[in-house]
């Protein structure tokens, strides 16, 4: 393997390690909220993204961009939320192509209700990847991330 090989390699490594943080951590909050409060993460996801909106709404191509998901399975989303009442849609006034997905009252209850659970199973799955040793710098670089 020459060098060039050694540093994909590293590279590829390192990718394997976060994709093995990520997914320890989504299994656990996916557990925690759905038996808490019958959220999926990518749902909590949706419903966190919008609270932290001016006006509590965003565009679905923005909402796309933040739940890192397609437009079409944004779309899907957000139609199971608005069935359940937690969303709704707003057409843009100054652009009628333009629709905005905003929080209800029940959204933001619930997403108030989740909160606590999600971010107690976030810093419990944090605290368990941090004593495995190749997760530990990770976890530790989030740490310094957060502080900065």
């Amino acid at each position: 393997m020459g060098i060039k090989d050694d540093a994909v390699e590293v590279r590829a490594q390192g990718w394997r390690t976060l994709a093995a943080l990520h997914g320890s951590i989504e299994a656990e909050l996916e557990k925690a909220l759905q038996s808490s409060s019958e959220l999926s993460v990518v749902e909590y996801t949706v419903l966190d993204a919008l609270s932290r909106q001016d006006g509590w709404h965003m565009r679905m191509q923005q909402l796309a961009r933040a739940t890192a998901l397609s437009s079409s399975a944004t779309t899907r989303l957000v139609n199971r939320l608005e069935d359940r009442g937690l969303l709704t849609r707003i057409l843009c006034a100054d652009d009628r192509r333009g629709i905005y997905t905003e929080l209800t009252l029940a959204g933001q209850k619930l997403l108030l209700d989740a909160k606590p659970v999600h971010d107690e199973t976030l810093a419990s799955a944090l605290a368990a990847a941090g004593q495995v040793p190749e997760l530990e710098p990770l976890v530790r670089a989030l740490g310094a991330l957060q502080r900065a």
